[in-house]
């Protein structure tokens, strides 16, 4: 049984030097993750394609996500990222593209911190939803669920040869 950390996570925004960092974290969150969800093929693909460091300077630089890191106790512990997503009306509403909680730190609130910064950055910046995706038969959709996101549509993402089966999730930020 995995007991609440004593103080509330502290929460920064990543900048590139913390690409290892994340990686790492990634390393640890992945395939627990995702092991009873999609092949072992597809994990290892879809790592490949989105956790090398090129990928993840390419990320931030150019595709104008925003990684924030959570730490417990000084250690790195859970990651979020989150960008731009250009509405047809002109406005700019915003898309959770990742939130990972290292195992060992799941149940203790670390998800909820780390979305809540999200939403708040969000509704800062005058989004008036935040979207994510989910895999279809991810056990998170109750999360998501719990925290105010509702299922808007199904979406088959081709990724190679394989297909990411998602639920596109929203909340209205009232921005």
């Amino acid at each position: 049984m995995t007991t609440a950390p004593t103080a509330p996570p502290r929460i920064e925004p990543a900048t590139l030097r913390d690409i290892p960092t994340i990686i790492e974290l990634a390393e640890a969150t992945w395939e627990p993750t995702y092991r009873f969800i999609i092949s072992r093929e597809q994990i290892e693909y879809m790592y490949r394609v989105i956790y090398t460091p090129a990928s993840l300077k390419r990320q931030m630089s150019e595709q104008q996500h925003t990684f924030l890191l959570a730490y417990v106790d000084g250690k790195p512990a859970g990651y979020a990222s989150f960008g731009p997503l250009p509405q047809p009306n002109g406005r700019t509403a915003y898309k959770l593209h990742k939130i990972y909680v290292l195992p060992s730190r799941q149940g203790q609130g670390l998800g909820v911190h780390l979305i809540e910064a999200v939403e708040k950055a969000a509704r800062d910046a005058g989004g008036p939803f935040l979207e994510l995706n989910v895999n279809r038969y991810n056990p998170a959709i109750s999360f998501y669920e719990r925290r105010g996101f509702v299922r808007h549509r199904e979406e088959d993402i081709p990724i190679g040869p394989y297909f990411m089966n998602d639920f596109v999730l929203r909340k209205e930020l009232g921005g």
